[in-house]
């Protein structure tokens, strides 16, 4: 059995990655997947991919750009997910911030520089043509800290999958004043350059495997309301965010990763710019 370390965030994209290994898919290939949840998100995952603390992760696509532009050594192996991520931008129920135009010049709150809620609020400032710096920031770990941090007035504001955050919209911690759709697809899965090296046809089972209940999962009977139960979400909002959803079987293209690092390189996020077989794993 040839053991293999993946992580990811604790939400409902992730489902068929727990699906397979509890119906022991990957056990079948000889595989011993061990999942770990990373609530901290992509910023925390990128920092486990370099320090070779895991092989695979679940993880934003932008994030981990950046991060292999500043030398991670990783690679994006397939999209996963291959429609935009829904970013809620979100601000404390009691706050006086009612439009967007409100939050020009306010601090956000972000996991951790690097995450895709660091990298989105400059998404989201240009296009509301904002200026903003690393002062604009405070850092606050996951979504615990973001209730905290807004609730105290630490943070002004706070941008995050608007299905996962809406319990605590329904709940009256937070009010979402709108959205920020990724321009790209939103998650891919990354490995290290050392499982490719020493387990690419590992790696490949991997991929069959779950590319086989991804292709499948729409289709499961009460797919939504078992991940209504899973993840504490209204039957409603998980049909929507199941419509709006379509899981990849396929590479992330070389003409999405130019558009994501021109964006990056516009944002002052990164310092230059890869060639694609440097980012992009392709099986010899």
């Amino acid at each position: 059995m040839k053991k293999v370390r993946i992580i990811g965030v604790p939400e409902h994209f992730n489902l068929p990655w727990h699906m397979a290994i509890e119906e022991n898919a990957f056990k079948e290939r000889g595989i011993d997947l061990e999942w770990t949840d990373i609530p901290e998100g992509t910023g925390r995952m990128c920092q486990l991919l370099e320090n070779n603390e895991t092989d695979l992760a679940i993880i934003l696509t932008e994030g981990i750009v950046k991060s292999i532009t500043e030398g991670n050594p990783s690679k994006i192996v397939q999209e996963y997910i291959a429609t935009p991520l829904l970013w809620g931008i979100h601000v404390a129920a009691n706050s006086n911030y009612k439009v967007i135009s409100d939050l020009e010049n306010t601090k956000a709150a972000i996991s951790r520089f690097g995450s895709g809620s660091h990298l989105m609020a400059y998404v989201n400032a240009k296009n509301q043509s904002w200026k903003i710096n690393e002062d604009s920031f405070k850092v606050i770990n996951n979504l615990e800290g973001a209730v905290q941090a807004l609730t105290n007035k630490e943070a002004d504001y706070f941008m995050w999958e608007r299905f996962t955050t809406k319990p605590l919209v329904d709940n009256g911690t937070f009010r979402r004043i709108t959205d920020c759709p990724t321009p790209w697809p939103c998650f891919v899965i990354a490995a290290t350059d050392a499982i490719i090296a020493e387990k690419s046809s590992v790696l490949q089972h991997i991929l069959e495997v779950i590319n086989t209940y991804t292709s499948e999962f729409k289709t499961i009977p009460s797919i939504d309301k078992t991940l209504a139960n899973a993840y504490g979400q209204k039957l409603i909002d998980i049909q929507e965010w199941l419509s709006l959803t379509r899981w990849s079987q396929s590479k992330l293209s070389a003409t999405t990763l130019t558009n994501i690092q021109n964006t990056l390189l516009d944002l002052n996020l990164i310092t230059t710019k890869l060639k694609a077989d440097t980012i992009l794993y392709s099986a010899k």
